[in-house]
């Protein structure tokens, strides 16, 4: 019995973070933002209510690196889709492989906030010297519009804090190559496919 209750405890402890990491992003809890792919993106409709967007960009002490937006802030309708990049530095003599977590303030706009493509929870690798571009892609669920507590809401910043992976130099070079090869092969017939409808 005495045992059953250890790995019952030792199983909700490991169940824990990725639990809480869901209810996160389901409920916006903590200024988690939303995450949707492009096609259901699509179907979002825009709305004559403009909301400003400021971005923020933090690094931990030991990470050296240069890491910035490139644009403070934009103003946008809600339901309108916007890119924008950060850009990072390894100002160090070795590569270093970071990875970048993130929030939205205020916190409530969490749910409201949905993120098509970004950089967060993905090893990122540079070589030194080296500078990376990283677009977010990004809307305002005009759903917010409906709720009392976000009437006067005018304004919502986006933050990302980069930190050290835990991944080493050589997995995240693998990973990254061959990521770049699978890239390839969709590039490659994508262009079989153009070419073979031309001759058609």
């Amino acid at each position: 019995m005495c045992i059953a209750m250890v790995l019952g405890m030792g199983g909700l402890a490991y169940a824990s973070v990725p639990l809480y990491q869901l209810f996160c992003q389901v409920t916006g809890y903590g200024g988690t933002t939303q995450q949707v792919d492009a096609q259901a993106a699509d179907g979002v409709s825009i709305i004559d209510r403009d909301i400003n967007i400021r971005f923020d960009a933090n690094t931990a002490s030991v990470l050296n690196w240069e890491f910035e937006p490139q644009q403070r802030e934009v103003s946008i309708k809600m339901g309108e889709k916007m890119i924008i990049n950060y850009v990072a530095k390894n100002l160090s003599d070795k590569p270093i492989v970071g990875m970048a977590t993130f929030n939205v303030t205020p916190q409530a706009a969490g749910v409201f906030f949905n993120k098509i493509e970004c950089f967060c929870f993905t090893d990122t690798y540079i070589e030194p010297g080296q500078t990376l571009d990283m677009p977010v892609v990004f809307y305002v669920d005009p759903e917010m519009d409906q709720e009392k507590a976000m009437k006067a809401l005018n304004t919502i910043t986006l933050s990302y804090t980069f930190y050290e992976s835990e991944t080493s130099i050589e997995d995240a070079l693998a990973d990254r190559n061959e990521e770049r090869a699978i890239e390839a092969e969709i590039k490659a017939e994508e262009a079989a496919i153009q070419t073979n409808n031309e001759k058609i």
